[in-house]
């Protein structure tokens, strides 16, 4: 919207502009013929006029033939005054024509200077508009999250009351609590809090769904999924509605909760742990998304070891974390998430899974940031193809997707 509200005003200054230079144009010709160079114009022409009317009064009162073999000199004065009057009075109407239609032109300009200001309030007004409904928009949106979350706080407060309890009680018989009994208390609240900053950062499920649907066609129907950190559980209803059978492991307690309401098959647990007791070839497909980067590289190396063991041939694998690759994704998203441990860069980690045995190990980028992106400039000079040139290496370098997923193969 910014970008067409930058074209209709550019379009209106344009026509500003042009309106303005006939305006001034007509009043150069107003002063060049100035009313005081009119005012002359007229009494030399009157002057010419009696003087022509006077050789009239006299060559009409002379006793000789108008036409004779001998001329007088009062037809020849006669038809140099006509001349002269004749064309005085044509200099007055070429600059009148003049100056009418330079106000013509300034007249016929009005017209699309006004529509042109018409579109641009008129393109002001469903900004406004929209600014106002994207508001709401979010402050709904902002609002059915804040609802999950109570929601889920409060069966969590529950149970934080439940283990409270049991802890009171021992205190009360003597018993000291052990670290782990504390742990437990403590527990279910640090999942809550990571939950609602994942709601908050992450984006809503409806988005994670739709960024998620295009690697559905990495994994056959009627096969096994295993979704290594399954959060909110997008990954897996796409699986259940494809037809493909999928399971989902969480260490965050309230993730699995909100796939459990959901009715997925899902559990909590370490990934790597619960990868390890699969048995060897189980799997059709091993999927992953927005974990790696929480991870140690030694963890990472042995999760991806351990993915091609228990992969089936023909089995797919599929990482995907946010590309290190896109400054602006590494300063806006993965800086913001104090959990993340280390980024992974998209060469690195196609390397990882071909140094295991994967086959046609391919990248693929998603969430492309074609709003942010420098502007090209207009033209075909040599300048501005260079000017252009260099806009496009930093594009490439700032703004690149956000998101980039490593696919490999079991052969």
């Amino acid at each position: 919207m910014k970008r067409t509200l930058e074209k209709f005003a550019e379009e209106r200054r344009s026509k500003e502009d042009d309106l303005a230079r006939s305006a001034a144009e007509a009043e150069a010709k107003d002063a060049e013929y100035s009313l005081v160079r009119r005012s002359a114009h007229m009494k030399k022409a009157l002057a010419r006029l009696e003087e022509l009317a006077g050789s009239l009064k006299i060559l009409l009162s002379q006793k000789k033939p108008l036409f004779g073999l001998k001329r007088p000199s009062a037809p020849a004065e006669f038809v140099s005054l006509a001349a002269a009057a004749l064309t005085l009075l044509d200099d007055q109407a070429r600059e009148t024509r003049a100056q009418t239609a330079a106000v013509l032109e300034l007249i016929r300009k009005l017209p699309p200077l006004m529509d042109a200001k018409d579109r641009e309030r008129t393109a002001l007004g469903n900004n406004h508009l929209n600014m106002i409904f994207k508001s709401m928009e979010w402050r709904v949106d902002k609002l059915a999250v804040e609802y999950k979350d109570v929601q889920i706080l409060m069966k969590k407060f529950f149970l934080i009351r439940e283990k409270l309890d049991s802890l009171i009680l021992a205190l009360k018989k003597g018993k000291k609590p052990s670290p782990a009994d504390v742990r437990a208390a403590l527990g279910p609240l640090e999942d809550w809090r990571y939950a609602g900053f994942e709601n908050r950062f992450r984006g809503s499920e409806e988005d994670i769904r739709k960024q998620q649907i295009g690697y559905l066609d990495a994994f056959r129907k009627g096969g096994k999924v295993l979704d290594l950190g399954c959060g909110r559980g997008e990954f897996l209803d796409l699986l259940r509605e494809n037809g493909i059978e999928g399971e989902g492991v969480d260490l965050n307690e309230q993730m699995i909760d909100i796939c459990l309401d959901k009715g997925l098959n899902c559990r909590k647990g370490d990934i790597l742990d619960r990868l390890a007791k699969a048995p060897d070839g189980s799997l059709d497909g091993i999927f992953s998304s927005q974990v790696i980067e929480h991870l140690p590289p030694a963890y990472l190396k042995r999760l991806i070891e351990t993915t091609y063991a228990k992969l089936a041939l023909g089995g797919t694998i599929v990482l995907e974390t946010v590309n290190p690759a896109s400054v602006f994704a590494l300063v806006q998203i993965y800086f913001l998430d104090l959990s993340h441990q280390k980024p992974v860069h998209p060469r690195a980690l196609q390397f990882m899974l071909e140094s295991v045995g994967f086959s046609d190990v391919e990248v693929r980028y998603s969430a492309p940031l074609d709003a942010e992106r420098l502007r090209e400039l207009p033209g075909a000079d040599e300048r501005t193809s260079v000017m252009n040139e260099n806009f496009d290496r930093l594009n490439d370098l700032l703004f690149a997707p956000v998101n980039y997923a490593v696919l490999g193969k079991k052969r």
